[in-house]
């Protein structure tokens, strides 16, 4: 399981607009569809992730907590499914439901979003302000598989606690680690 960390695309960046298919509901949507007058999150996660599959509980329930307060969440897989079939799309509609994900679990065949969004690995957080200018980028929280530091989701929480109270979010943040994005190669 060699870990890689996110890129930290600089704060202020406006959002890279993308329309993917969705695989639970089968429908394209767009940026623009799912932003939020509140706040948008885009993450960047996959279906046989080690770091992923320890967090996807409270990737479920933070959207949970916080959907009712106007924030969106859209969740992308952009591996290469080829290499890697266990993230391809129809095991990711089956991860989404097993997940309790309500959100749309996106896939990006061509990888361009996550090149638009410099994601790295995954899963890879970034929260949009009403204005889609990126506030935060960064951890879920402190858990790894095998540091027993429990799933809180508390960094991100933090950041949504922040925008939904009408404050600055904290510029202080922890990079995101996880397993490395699965590229295709170059052809």
């Amino acid at each position: 399981m060699a870990a890689m960390s996110s890129t930290m695309l600089p704060l202020g960046t406006p959002a890279p607009d993308f329309t993917l298919p969705d695989t639970v509901s089968g429908k394209m949507v767009s940026l623009s569809e799912i932003k939020s007058p509140v706040a948008t999150v885009v993450m960047f996660i996959c279906n046989h992730c080690p770091y992923v599959v320890h967090v996807r509980d409270e990737l479920a329930r933070a959207a949970r907590d916080y959907q009712p307060k106007g924030v969106r969440f859209a969740a992308i897989s952009s591996n290469d499914v080829e290499k890697y079939p266990e993230d391809s799309p129809d095991k990711m509609k089956l991860f989404a439901k097993e997940s309790g994900f309500d959100f749309p679990y996106l896939y990006d065949e061509s990888q361009d979003v996550a090149r638009a969004y410099r994601a790295a690995c995954t899963p890879d957080l970034f929260v949009f302000d009403g204005g889609l200018k990126l506030v935060y980028r960064g951890q879920l929280d402190g858990a790894r598989p095998k540091n027993d530091i429990p799933v809180t989701g508390e960094d991100l929480r933090r950041a949504l606690d922040s925008i939904v109270s009408g404050h600055p979010v904290d510029p202080n943040q922890v990079a995101s680690i996880g397993c490395g994005i699965k590229w295709k190669e170059a052809v």
